[in-house]
């Protein structure tokens, strides 16, 4: 066991886990050389391991990373967090009250929508894209599908006065509600000393990502990262196995399992539709076409239906789809099954007491335009992830 988590923390230390972009010759050697680690252990020959309880060695694990623990926030950062987790609760930072960002990622159903392709704001019309999970969402190189977001802060507002999402006209209408509330005045006075306004959109933004950032979700795999070999099952090991050899962690790798990197959907077989161009649309590239970010796999099994689209509404056929469109590959049932297997290992604990909403507070001296219905708070507790599906 202490030989394991020294050799992976030897390898680790040489490693970067974040790549920027792979494309599709760096993915397929990342797949060959992968494969023949794998027939070099003597577990490549073969859809599956004849000796499923066999652990993996630490060198072909150097590509991921485990979560770190956070210890309990203090000082100003602890302040900062229960602002940001009141303000990504509250429905009042959307036209006539309607959505808060917990709406359509809902920290007790793994930060998703569950079950719906896209989601509906505050209008009932649908977005874009399939929201995505907000867990983890502080482990990724950048936000939203197709990038246009560097930080979680500069996330958090686009869905605020996005027309679809939540509607707000303005970041003045968001303003001029925060300040019709005197216990958001002082939050933000003492989470924000010594500013001469400590009430502006960028404390507003700054308050959900420091709140967002500990939307973490520890699993049994990280557990198996730091030396614990008997935290995964015989088949999730197996199921590791067949992950590595076909080339998954080309793009799913690194700490959160994914997010490190755009890819082109289809990389190997041409994607058959079309009708979103992923990152092109943001940047007007002919180079971008079909490249999106990739998404993070934590959680992956409670966060369906998958794909920007929200149009696979199995697990298993997401898996077939990623290996044939992607590596290049038409994985039996079996191996699909077995890969799914690894999968439910990357399910982590939701962070119960972290995302409790906070108590109902005094109603607003006076209803901002952009918040009609005046009243209480809703419970909405999400990181900022916002709809993503814009």
């Amino acid at each position: 066991m202490k030989s394991f988590e020294i050799a992976l923390s030897e390898i680790r230390a040489q490693q970067s886990p974040r790549v920027p972009r792979m494309g599709k010759f760096l993915l397929g050697i990342f797949a060959a050389l992968t494969t023949i680690c794998m027939i070099l252990s003597g577990c490549g020959h073969a859809s599956l391991d004849p000796r499923p309880d066999a652990d993996i060695a630490p060198q072909h694990l150097f590509m991921f990373s485990a979560l770190r623990t956070l210890g309990p926030a203090t000082g100003l950062a602890a302040l900062r967090i229960d602002l940001g987790r009141r303000l990504y609760y509250d429905a009042h930072l959307s036209e006539n009250a309607s959505v808060s960002c917990n709406s359509c990622h809902q920290l007790t159903k793994y930060g998703v929508d569950p079950g719906k392709p896209v989601s509906f704001g505050h209008n009932q019309r649908p977005g874009g894209r399939n929201s995505p999970t907000v867990y983890n969402a502080g482990l990724q190189f950048v936000q939203f599908w197709d990038g246009r977001a560097a930080t979680l802060a500069e996330q958090a507002s686009g869905p605020m006065m996005n027309p679809v999402e939540m509607g707000m006209s303005g970041p003045a209408a968001v303003l001029a509600y925060i300040r019709s509330r005197p216990d958001y005045i002082r939050q933000f006075r003492v989470a924000y000393p010594g500013a001469s306004d400590p009430i502006t959109l960028d404390h507003v933004t700054n308050a959900i990502a420091v709140f967002e950032a500990g939307l973490q979700t520890p699993a049994r795999w990280d557990k198996y990262l730091q030396g614990d070999t008997s935290a995964l099952t015989d088949a999730e090991k197996q199921g590791l196995r067949v992950f590595l050899r076909t080339g998954c962690a080309a793009c799913h790798a690194g700490t959160a399992m994914g997010g490190n990197s755009y890819e082109q959907l289809g990389a190997s077989r041409d994607w058959p539709d079309h009708s979103d161009v992923g990152r092109s649309g943001i940047t007007h590239q002919a180079g971008d076409v079909m490249y999106f970010k990739v998404p993070i796999l934590r959680n992956v099994e409670n966060t369906g239906p998958w794909f920007h689209n929200g149009k696979v509404q199995t697990l298993d056929e997401a898996v077939r789809l990623m290996a044939k469109h992607e590596a290049g590959q038409n994985l039996s049932d079996a191996e699909i099954r077995s890969i799914v297997v690894f999968l439910h290992a990357l399910t982590g604990e939701i962070p119960r007491r972290y995302i409790q909403p906070p108590p109902d507070e005094e109603p607003p001296i006076k209803t901002a335009k952009s918040s009609s219905a005046p009243g209480q708070m809703t419970h909405s507790t999400m990181i900022s992830t916002s709809k993503e599906g814009q």
